[in-house]
């Protein structure tokens, strides 16, 4: 019998995710991954996105800023620069950054880093997409 699947996403402030799960979808740098119970071990880079998880019969979701996923033994471990499940999305907070960064990015001027610009916008986008789901 396979052992239960354990996911964990920790940020560097704290710990947003640690239970026991039955699948998990992240959004690796060469595009979304699944593991199951008993997957082979895996190192992938995330780019910002939703995670997705089973709790029993509930799905459940997760927003990740980026960072880095790493399975084996069972486990999934998330390290991410920032992270939040879907319930503690700020909208507020990302639609100004969402607007922020599109008004950056829509008269530059040579003192804003474009690069960090296009960043920002993906990352609100992303929670925005994101709690559009709700």
């Amino acid at each position: 019998m396979t052992k239960p699947l354990h996911l964990e996403i920790v940020t560097p402030e704290k710990v947003v995710v640690n239970e026991t799960v039955s699948y998990v979808a992240g959004p690796g740098i060469l595009g979304e991954f699944g593991v199951l119970p008993g997957h082979l071990p895996l190192l992938s880079a995330l780019v910002p996105g939703k995670v997705t998880y089973q709790v029993g019969d509930k799905r459940k979701y997760a927003f990740v800023g980026g960072g880095f996923a790493e399975v084996a033994d069972n486990k999934i471990s998330i390290l991410a620069e920032s992270a939040e499940q879907l319930e503690d999305i700020d909208v507020e907070r990302a639609r100004r950054a969402y607007e922020r960064a599109r008004k950056r990015l829509s008269a530059p001027t040579p003192d804003i880093d474009i690069v960090r610009a296009e960043a920002a916008l993906n990352r609100a986008i992303q929670r925005l997409n994101l709690v559009a789901m709700k």
